[in-house]
């Protein structure tokens, strides 16, 4: 989910740049975009992605299936695209337009991605000390979630 649309509820023509950065990034990897780690150290797939790239070891991010295809250009082209689609700033975020253009070869350098979107810590969700499973749940009579009708 584009982070836009999870803080204000805007969705663009750029969230779904987001959505199809982060399939492709699946794609590429063979990883789920679900959290990884312990409760003191989450990850997610966009905070995986990024943290390699940093350290310049992108090979490391293809997932072996692929790796073993001959085609670790294509994939780290694929890293690098899927990057500058999940950026933080939706304005960073080619269009899928640029995105067509240049999975299609028409375009010889790409510009170095930013910082993903990706949360690591929600703060104030959940006094310290103590986790969701502390927390009371609201449930109707039958123990169904119960939702408010009203838009946002």
């Amino acid at each position: 989910m584009a982070p836009e649309y999870g803080r204000f509820g805007i969705i663009s023509a750029k969230s779904d740049v987001f959505s199809f950065g982060v399939l492709l990034l699946e794609i590429v990897t063979g990883r789920k975009n679900i959290s990884y780690g312990s409760p003191e150290h989450v990850e997610n797939l966009l905070s995986y992605v990024w943290k390699y790239w940093k350290k310049k070891r992108i090979l490391k991010l293809i997932d072996p299936v692929l790796r073993d295809g001959g085609v670790k250009e294509a994939m780290t082209q694929c890293i690098h695209i899927g990057l500058l689609c999940v950026a933080e700033n939706a304005v960073d975020r080619p269009t899928m337009a640029a995105v067509g253009l240049i999975l299609d070869g028409h375009t010889q350098s790409l510009p170095p991605p930013s910082q993903p979107a990706f949360l690591m810590h929600i703060s104030g969700s959940t006094p310290p000390g103590t986790s969701m499973v502390d927390q009371p749940a609201v449930l109707s009579v039958n123990e169904v979630s119960l939702t408010e009708p009203y838009g946002r």
